[in-house]
């Protein structure tokens, strides 16, 4: 289309070309699969070479195929669902994220990478509704990490383990009883939220910012109230979320981690060794609270997650100074009047009231001599 300078402007040939791409007989494959995946209430589609075409089922792996993908099966299925800014990373690094959706049958996130030197994909399915915090069977103290007012708020758990829904559902709480301002940054979107009270704006790296430290700069420039970090990937941007939450923010984000110890310590050991002390003490003056979480089989079927919070307090700020994180654990003791629970005690609960099995507990638990004593009282 000529502009009054006399160029072209190549923007409506872009989005043609992507939907072209999306359109193809090969996406339609891909859709086949992810059809399949709904209809079976799985999380994941998981496309690798040499495997038949499988699902993630709560947890375990099933085969919607019999026949083996061959090498250059999987990229021509999955390169037309790619956004044009996805498809550019993927050609650049070999590796990218991407969103993608489909009439009537939902949106996915598309991870498509590489291994053994061909292509590989994880389609995960989005829900379409967000989660309310109620419903995910979590101790109630949960809930009130939405009414704090400042200060940083860490999720970690292993992949899959539901942080996200977690965080969502702290937004969707957020959003429905507070009057503020909540700025969300991910890559890419993956709950879709509406206004109700407060106003929610929601930055989808690649398509909206280059990265999630631009992003989360442009942030603290947007009078934002809350900031939502899809997940914290690098030093740099641990350095501005734990900066904004000093300066009057709530910061929520998701670590890939396993217990509350690594939670923590993955922050300052994302630095070199001689800025170490200097984010530790940062990290004690902005940290408010540490949820982390993993998820376990239901009786009913489906999975439900079992979690431990730590609200920070002056002795877990001075373990952090120190380094001391193992002792963070007996803080939760300490600070249970404040909300914090062990893991344990989550345990318990979904035992009694019928959500899991004793000894999908047992095998859970961080110290299964505590779960023994805690079922005994």
């Amino acid at each position: 289309m000529p502009t009054a300078g006399g160029d072209i402007d190549d923007s409506f040939d872009i989005e043609q070309e992507e939907k072209s791409r999306r359109e193809s007989a090969e996406t339609r494959r891909l859709d086949q699969w992810l059809r399949i995946l709904v209809a079976r209430a799985g999380s994941d589609l998981l496309l690798v070479p040499g495997a038949p075409a499988c699902i993630l089922r709560d947890g375990q792996v099933e085969k919607i195929e019999q026949h083996s993908l061959g090498a250059s099966e999987i990229e021509p299925a999955v390169i037309p669902a790619l956004s044009s800014h996805a498809l550019k990373a993927y050609r650049e690094r070999k590796i990218t994220d991407s969103s993608y959706a489909v009439d009537g049958l939902g949106r996915f996130r598309i991870n498509l990478h590489r291994e053994r030197g061909s292509a590989a994909a994880a389609v995960r399915a989005l829900p379409s509704k967000v989660p309310f915090i109620g419903d995910l069977h979590l101790p109630p103290s949960v809930q009130a990490l939405a009414k704090l007012p400042r200060g940083l708020v860490l999720i970690g758990g292993p992949a899959g383990s539901g942080k996200s829904t977690t965080m969502a559902a702290l937004v969707n709480e957020i959003n429905r009883n507070e009057s503020r301002h909540v700025l969300i940054i991910e890559d890419p979107v993956e709950y879709q939220h509406t206004h109700f009270k407060s106003i929610i704006e929601q930055v989808e790296i690649g398509e909206d910012a280059p990265d999630f430290p631009t992003a989360l700069r442009a942030a603290l420039r947007q009078a934002p109230d809350v900031i939502v970090v899809g997940e914290m990937r690098d030093a740099e941007t641990m350095m501005i979320g734990v900066a904004a939450a000093e300066t009057g923010h709530l910061v929520l984000s998701t670590l890939h981690t396993i217990d509350m110890a690594t939670t923590v310590s993955r922050i300052a050991d994302s630095f070199p060794l001689e800025r170490q002390n200097t984010i530790r003490q940062e990290l004690a003056m902005s940290l408010t609270a540490v949820l982390t979480q993993t998820l376990l089989p239901s009786k009913g079927g489906g999975r439900v997650p079992a979690a431990e919070l730590l609200m920070v307090g002056m002795g877990a700020r001075q373990h952090i100074r120190r380094n001391q994180l193992q002792q963070l654990h007996q803080e939760i003791t300490l600070t249970k009047k404040k909300g914090s629970f062990t893991l344990e005690e989550s345990l318990v609960q979904l035992i009694r009231s019928g959500k899991i099995e004793r000894e999908a507990a047992l095998l859970c638990a961080i110290h299964p001599d505590d779960l023994e004593i805690l079922l005994r009282n």
